[in-house]
């Protein structure tokens, strides 16, 4: 219990940077959705180039986040080290997407002008240009944030993350309210000056490092994280692929852009799942390797993925409750997307337990399975996408995530559960989900059934996420045992 009760609390320090840090960029959701109007489809440029910039940094830190935590809290795996040799896995590590990072500025700005044509930005090139400055930082300091994560420096962590925030928040309200700017030039521009000014406030932590690269050890790191480079290539492309594709398959490519500007503003009520979800991440990845050496092993991990669950159970009550008011994130001409949201939240709730069962293949070092698990939900994703879009359009990008995930998450169970059996409560995990599905349900039908007006209607949906609570509470979490105010709930 001790350690669940050192998860939360380094989930909550992390959920500060995360879940505060995006709730704040949600204020510029209706900042571009205003003045960047729908029928000049820079949201959807927007959210087109975003979706590149992610799969791109996936391939330029390889792997090796994860490869970092498996290496630095083993060094049964490079035993010569000695005392330094956590700075010396950093360096090897830092080397590998530094040469990277330098490879790919050199043939981005090489080769110009072919890439901006092919992508569809031959009147734009420097659209590409700054954001491949971004994803070239963005790699470089994937890694310090990862070592600070392993430190457990997590309010470190989360000050620059929040600082990265505040700076962007405050260049875009001064760029776009303030001088009136209106294209999505400044949405770029702006990102590459707060990643710039970041980056260099990560000189003193790099500083105290004791480098030394060692050749020996960045042959396995090599052999560990090439699976899990696969892995993440699949996993992101679960993410970003429709967005990539929407414009290449879409059959009126001059509607491409704004139909894909409405999901895309949509998407963000529904990223408040993957907040959830990156802030459990990063708590939860460092904890993993650390605990694989203790015997009660099995039972911590089935226990955080049961809490996992519950918590973003909750999550999605709670969006989908309050749509009549969360609705207002984005701006009007935008909102006839709304109906995707809780599809894509079930997408985001699949690809979190999928993260917490692939810990398995991870701790025997068979990354392996995991590339061919994501490679699957990859490519019914491209499958469902391809196929369905022309007809559906963005509807098809939705319900291709759930079918990517759920490909994926299935196929990680059945193969875990016979190679590496983690006792997770199946049976109480799927009460929580069958209350979920039943209350969504009452959500979404009274309250239209009975043309309840708004106020009603939160009312009304507030209630229902208040008997998924009190279940938690007599189920699995009594206030008795809970931070801070338990103590008022213990007997005497």
């Amino acid at each position: 219990m001790a350690n669940l009760k050192g998860l939360m609390k380094d989930t909550a320090i992390y959920g500060l940077s995360s879940i505060v840090g995006r709730f704040l960029n949600y204020l510029l959701v209706p900042l571009y959705t205003h003045y960047m109007p729908k029928a000049s489809g820079d949201y959807g440029v927007s959210t087109n180039v975003y979706a590149y910039t992610a799969l791109i940094l996936v391939l330029l830190t390889f792997g090796m986040e994860t490869t970092l935590f498996r290496f630095a809290n083993d060094d049964r795996l490079t035993p010569e080290i000695g005392s330094k040799h956590s700075d010396t896995v950093f360096s090897t590590v830092m080397a590998v997407v530094g040469t990277l990072t330098v490879v790919f500025l050199l043939l981005v700005f090489g080769f110009i002008g072919p890439i901006s044509n092919t992508l569809g930005y031959a009147a734009h090139p420097e659209y590409l240009q700054m954001m491949a400055a971004v994803v070239a930082m963005d790699a470089l300091q994937a890694i310090p944030f990862s070592y600070l994560r392993y430190q457990k420096r997590a309010i470190r962590f989360a000050s620059l993350k929040l600082l990265f925030i505040a700076l962007n928040i405050g260049l875009n309200v001064f760029y776009f309210v303030v001088l009136g700017k209106t294209s999505v030039y400044y949405v770029f521009f702006i990102n590459l000056l707060c990643t710039g000014f970041i980056s260099l406030l990560f000189i003193p932590d790099l500083l105290k490092v004791h480098w030394h690269f060692d050749g020996q050890m960045l042959k396995r790191m090599l052999s560990y994280s090439w699976p899990i480079l696969i892995l993440g290539i699949a996993g992101i492309l679960n993410q970003v692929a429709d967005k990539i594709l929407f414009p290449l398959v879409y059959p009126d490519q001059a509607q491409a852009n704004v139909e894909l500007g409405i999901y895309g503003s949509c998407v963000k009520i529904a990223m408040i799942m993957a907040m959830i979800t990156q802030a459990f991440r990063y708590a939860y990845e460092p904890i993993v390797f650390a605990k694989s050496k203790d015997a009660d092993k099995t039972e911590y991990y089935a226990s955080a993925m049961k809490y996992f669950l519950i918590f973003t159970l909750l999550a999605f009550l709670c969006v989908v409750g309050w749509m009549p008011l969360l609705q207002y994130i984005i701006g009007e001409e935008y909102r006839e997307g709304l109906g995707v949201v809780p599809i894509v939240m079930a997408a985001e709730i699949m690809m979190g337990v999928y993260f917490n069962l692939s810990f398995w293949y991870k701790l025997i070092d068979k990354t392996i399975y995991g590339a061919w698990f994501s490679l699957a939900g990859c490519l019914v994703l491209f499958a469902v996408n391809i196929i369905f879009i022309p007809k559906y359009g963005y509807w098809a990008c939705a319900w291709g995530g759930v079918a990517g995930y759920g490909t994926a998450m299935v196929l990680s169970y059945m193969v875990g559960q016979k190679k590496n059996p983690i006792p997770y409560p199946m049976r109480s995990i799927a009460y929580y989900v069958a209350l979920t599905v039943m209350l969504t349900l009452t959500m979404n039908y009274v309250p239209a059934t009975y043309h309840f007006g708004s106020v009603v209607t939160l009312i009304f949906n507030s209630l229902c996420i208040c008997c998924f609570v009190s279940y938690i509470l007599q189920s699995d979490l009594p206030l008795s045992s809970l931070p801070i105010i338990g103590k008022y709930f213990r007997k005497k």
